[in-house]
């Protein structure tokens, strides 16, 4: 493999950024990030001062970190023009994936809980943006539909083809909402032909471990109409587990 033209590479992302931001973010800044991302790709982590150390500059690490340290303190990205920058990179623009989901950590004694929504791509999610919750636990249901809806103002509705999410993303409010969910075993859905409520992994007990079942008739959670698939998973503990996908597309 050649060596990889850093100088090009960053004249490279600073006419891309240029483009995209369309003068909203000046040329001193652009090449700030420009040489923060790179430094990112060279030392993967996030440390300022290894930051400092790779960035491809004449100036010293230490004039480099209090460069950085401003930047961050002082200046507010302007989070949509991240996203469209982001989104303009991917390498398809149709029929997306997306997914959400939320992570939390500690950070000395703050308490961090993100809540993201990105789009897949060969088995990878491109964050494009996030929501900070000021909480701890799940996202309800109003900050779930707002995210999408971000997403929905910056890039339509044409290029989605499905939304995904992870088992913990429940209630009626927002299954009214996603075209996909994945929902919790012990759920509770509807069954209309039978008239009686069941545990949503009831109706695919019988499977073996790895088969797949496409429910053939509708059922109800909360006011909606909907398909649900299943498949029985292999757990470590021999306890039986599900995924189970919520769709309003018929399972085929």
């Amino acid at each position: 493999m050649g060596k990889i033209n850093v100088e090009s590479k960053s004249s490279e992302f600073i006419s891309i950024m240029n483009d995209q931001f369309q003068g909203k973010i000046n040329l001193a800044r652009l090449k700030l990030i420009s040489m923060f991302v790179i430094a990112l790709c060279k030392v993967q982590t996030v440390g300022f001062e290894k930051l400092a150390n790779a960035f491809d500059a004449d100036a010293k690490a230490g004039s480099s970190l209090r460069r950085i340290q401003r930047f961050i303190a002082s200046y507010a990205l302007d989070s949509d023009l991240i996203a469209k920058l982001v989104f303009s990179l991917l390498p398809e623009k149709e029929n997306l994936k997306l997914s959400t989901g939320r992570t939390n950590w500690q950070f000395g004694k703050t308490g961090i809980n993100i809540f993201m929504l990105g789009v897949v791509y060969k088995g990878l999610a491109f964050p494009l943006m996030f929501k900070m919750l000021d909480k701890r636990g799940n996202s309800n249901s109003q900050e779930r539909i707002d995210l999408v809806k971000r997403f929905i103002r910056l890039f339509g509705t044409g290029c989605i083809d499905s939304l995904m999410a992870d088992r913990e993303f429940v209630g009626d409010k927002w299954i009214k909402y996603p075209n996909d969910n994945r929902i919790r075993n012990n759920f509770k859905v509807f069954i209309p032909h039978k008239d009686k409520e069941v545990k949503a992994s009831w109706l695919f007990n019988n499977l073996k471990v790895n088969e797949l079942l496409h429910y053939h008739k509708t059922v109800r959670i909360g006011t909606q109409l909907c398909y649900l698939s299943g498949c029985k998973l292999d757990t470590k503990n021999n306890r039986s587990d599900f995924l189970i996908i919520v769709s309003f597309n018929k399972p085929r």
